[in-house]
């Protein structure tokens, strides 16, 4: 086995209306999510975990999380899984937040809107490249941002939510605006019913 991209779980047009253009998940996923996987299954060659394929990722990530010499494998194999997520995590259809998911945000950040403030926050303070994510720790719903390609495994929480805050993600669409590209994230493009699912996993 080895590292494969995955299909997009839509057509590369499918987000256009909602303000991710076919260009971009060309660019994308074609490209910058392909690239994690060629140069993974080139550095993961040779290692303890050669031959690791896309449902072995998780147990890798935490392996070479923080391991100087592994830290070129681990960069590929986050961003990896990183962008497995993302691509779930939007839909064509945003539609509405579920019941169950607008409950147990509202009780850890007051309401969706302060939620939404708190992570279109922590993806615009984010400096460089890194993501913003909602997570499960400790059973409690928190907010944080991670650099470069750190991800909630690495820390033991569950991933509810993340959105790529590279430049590759936004830039051909929003130029330098990252603000209005989380926005329209938040607004537009999340599959709240893919991130209520992660929810129940979670327990």
């Amino acid at each position: 086995m080895s590292f494969t991209l995955p299909d997009l779980p839509y057509a590369h047009d499918a987000l256009a209306g909602a303000g991710m253009s076919r260009e971009t998940l060309e660019y994308h996923h074609d490209l910058h999510h392909k690239a994690y996987v060629d140069k993974g299954n080139e550095l993961i060659a040779g290692t303890a975990w050669a031959g690791a394929g896309n449902d072995r990722l998780e147990e890798v990530i935490k392996a070479t999380y923080g391991v100087d010499e592994h830290a070129g494998l681990f960069n590929q194999v986050s961003q990896h899984w990183n962008h497995i997520q993302f691509w779930e995590m939007m839909s064509p259809s945003s539609g509405a937040m579920p019941s169950e998911l607008e409950s147990r945000i509202t009780d850890a950040f007051g309401s969706v809107d302060a939620f939404k403030k708190e992570f279109a926050a922590a993806g615009a303070g984010q400096f460089g490249s890194g993501w913003a994510w909602l997570v499960v720790d400790g059973g409690q719903l928190k907010v944080t941002k991670t650099p470069n390609g750190v991800n909630p495994v690495c820390f033991g929480q569950t991933a509810l939510l993340g959105c790529d805050v590279w430049e590759h993600s936004y830039y051909i669409d929003y130029r330098n605006k990252r603000p209005v590209y989380l926005e329209n994230f938040l607004t537009k493009l999340v599959n709240w019913e893919n991130v209520a699912e992660r929810l129940a996993n979670a327990g």
